[in-house]
């Protein structure tokens, strides 16, 4: 705990005062056999990282392997020699090589019986109000062997990543930790998939294409647009046609008062453009040129609607139009990236950044939106909510990716976010909490952990590093921020190789975070509602803030804040205008998604890199060219 908190009456003690009890995680049940585990996923995503995160405090041995072709997925099981295959999420197919001499678990995103790549996009697009996640074993084809475990729950109007990263996940991880369990038993009888079943209500699905998808703005209202859009959201998009170019759309809002033509371009908003549909008009906020034309494309990856349109050579002929921070606009009336709202002496400062990255423009616009907040004297705690799905994940590296000087956008990017930082440090007036209903990466777990204290859903996953990124050093202020809370041993060990997330259960024991609770967004939320307005109504309140500036004082005396800014930014500068690319080069693999650099490599006797993936036989090349120039 911080010591901000050790006045008459402490923090865990308003937490026990909850009407209801916030309970954190229960710890898991250790496994009475111990596995050796092979993660083989075509991405180290939210849901595998959360599944590693379960698997291995039960005792269990998890290797990750990243892989892009079924040769890899030979190699790697070849490699590791399992007792288990795990597929979090998994586009290729398994080699018949592997399925017949190991059990394969894969994840599949759909309920008992239903089949096919585009599962979830199909739930959305048609409308149901219920879905599903099954665990079944891997056969020759896909999706058709054996039920290990299956899930159902209900679908909420948002787009398919909402849904991934919550239901699906959840109801996963819960499922492959209850399938590793019957599997080590060795007596456990998987249910064959029998369509004759009445209680199989799936079906195979075929893959979704574009055409499927299209958006017609001369007929598809609100609702239809909104519902295309969310089921391709996160991939592949919906592809478009703006001004003569082609763009996939994502993240779409209702917009409630303005009209226009359909299809027509009518304003713009922090990033996000506003089309007219046949009954209202909605808001998109990112766009990604499509590839392929008869024109090379600049920018082939998500940006901010208006960036993507600019790097096109197009600037809507449109007002941009704000909405006030304060105002109070129902929910589904319109497109608000930050907003705040005041309840029994308690200020929510939200602050919903599309994947939790935060470019230059955005950091400056939060910066003033909390300074709005801590200018509130109506408020004795400031809340910092972030968003549903994250909290924060740093800086914004597409972005800078776009940028013409790119080493120019990330020292201006870090030095941005750096502010906020600062901000929320130097903050005398408030008491402040950092809440995280959704995940935190990079510099988002400084930022949050520079509040009095840091609360999180129980289902959250922290990955406090950035070195992962070619030796990006980052800033943040994380040499004081990481070390206050956990140590500076235990900080270096957090943000050094081999780069390890983090669940909250861990987080809570080293005390990188002070309480855990919530198993949906809305019930951490409204547990936090709670905790906030004990706090705000406290009477120890002037004496935590009394004590709060006593240890800042302290802690400047030590080291002045600016001393660990300087010094972090230095290094990061390096990374950013040095003779080193490698920050460059991973940031390009990580944005034009050719793989990351940090994911466990195929262990090799030679140097033949033919089993290596496209990212890291990059990055191999990179080391290469700098022990060449070291020589």
């Amino acid at each position: 705990m911080q010591r901000c908190m050790d006045a008459p009456t402490n923090f865990r003690d308003v937490l026990r005062r909850s009407p209801s009890r916030l309970r954190g995680e229960p710890s898991p049940a250790v496994a009475e056999k111990r596995l050796r585990i092979l993660f083989v996923t075509s991405a180290h995503n939210s849901l595998s990282q959360r599944a590693y995160i379960a698997l291995t405090e039960m005792g269990h041995d998890v290797t990750v392997q990243v892989v892009d072709s079924s040769h890899i997925i030979e190699a790697a099981v070849n490699a590791h020699q399992p007792d288990l295959v795990v597929c979090p999420m998994l586009k290729q197919f398994i080699p018949e090589s592997v399925w017949r001499k190991y059990t394969c678990l894969v994840v599949h995103p759909g309920p008992h019986g239903d089949r096919g790549p585009s599962s979830l996009d199909w739930a959305i697009e048609l409308g149901f109000d219920e879905w599903g996640v099954t665990v079944l074993e891997a056969v020759e084809e896909a999706d058709a062997g054996d039920i290990w475990e299956t899930r159902r729950f209900k679908l909420r109007p948002v787009g398919k990543s909402s849904i991934y990263r919550h239901e699906v996940r959840r109801a996963a991880v819960e499922m492959l930790v209850f399938a590793v369990h019957n599997f080590a038993r060795g007596d456990f009888k998987p249910l064959p998939l029998d369509y004759e079943d009445p209680n199989v209500t799936g079906r195979l699905r075929p893959l979704i294409k574009q055409a499927d998808r299209a958006i017609d703005w001369r007929c598809d209202s609100t609702a239809s647009v909104v519902r295309k859009i969310r089921a391709a959201e996160g991939h592949p998009g919906v592809l478009d046609t703006i001004a003569g170019a082609e763009f996939y759309l994502f993240n779409v809002y209702v917009e409630r008062g303005l009209r226009g033509r359909p299809g027509n371009i009518i304003a713009t908003r922090g990033g996000a453009i506003c089309r007219a549909t046949v009954d209202g008009a909605v808001w998109i906020t990112h766009l990604k040129a499509k590839e392929g034309g008869r024109a090379p494309v600049k920018a082939p990856y998500k940006l901010p609607a208006t960036r993507a349109l600019e790097v096109a050579g197009i600037v809507p002929d449109v007002p941009e139009i704000p909405v006030a921070l304060h105002a109070p606009i129902p929910p589904g009336h319109t497109y608000r990236e930050i907003s705040y709202e005041e309840k029994a002496g308690v200020g929510y400062l939200n602050f919903d950044f599309y994947n939790g990255a935060m470019s230059t423009d955005q950091c400056r616009r939060l910066r003033e939106a909390y300074l709005y907040a801590r200018n509130r004297r109506s408020t004795k705690v400031i809340v910092l909510a972030g968003g549903a799905d994250f909290f924060s994940n740093g800086i914004h590296l597409n972005v800078i990716e776009a940028a013409a000087d790119q080493g120019e956008e990330s020292w201006y990017n870090l030095h941005a976010i750096d502010d906020v930082v600062r901000e929320i440090l130097e903050t005398d007036s408030h008491i402040t909490i950092s809440a995280l209903s959704g995940d935190a990466a990079a510099g988002g777990v400084p930022l949050a952990v520079a509040a009095d204290h840091v609360v999180a859903r129980e289902d959250v996953v922290l990955n406090p590093y950035y070195q992962h990124m070619g030796g990006l050093y980052g800033s943040e202020y994380w040499t004081y921020l990481l070390p206050r809370r956990v140590g500076h041993e235990l900080a270096r060990e957090l943000t050094s190789a081999p780069f390890t997330p983090i669940g909250t259960g861990r987080a809570v024991d080293i005390g990188l975070l002070d309480a855990t609770f919530g198993d949906t967004v809305a019930s951490f939320r409204a547990q936090v509602q709670g905790l906030a307005e004990r706090l705000a109504r406290h009477p120890d309140v002037s004496n935590w803030l009394e004590q709060k500036r006593r240890d800042r004082a302290r802690d400047e005396q030590v080291k002045p804040l600016a001393a660990y800014r300087t010094e972090e930014m230095a290094k990061s500068h390096e990374c950013f205008f040095g003779e080193d690319r490698s920050y460059h080069v991973a940031r390009g693999l990580f944005v034009h998604k050719t793989g990351a650099p940090c994911k466990v490599q195929i262990p090799a006797a030679t140097n033949d890199q033919k089993h290596l993936t496209p990212a890291q036989r990059a990055v191999t090349k990179v080391r290469q060219a700098k022990q060449s120039v070291a020589r």
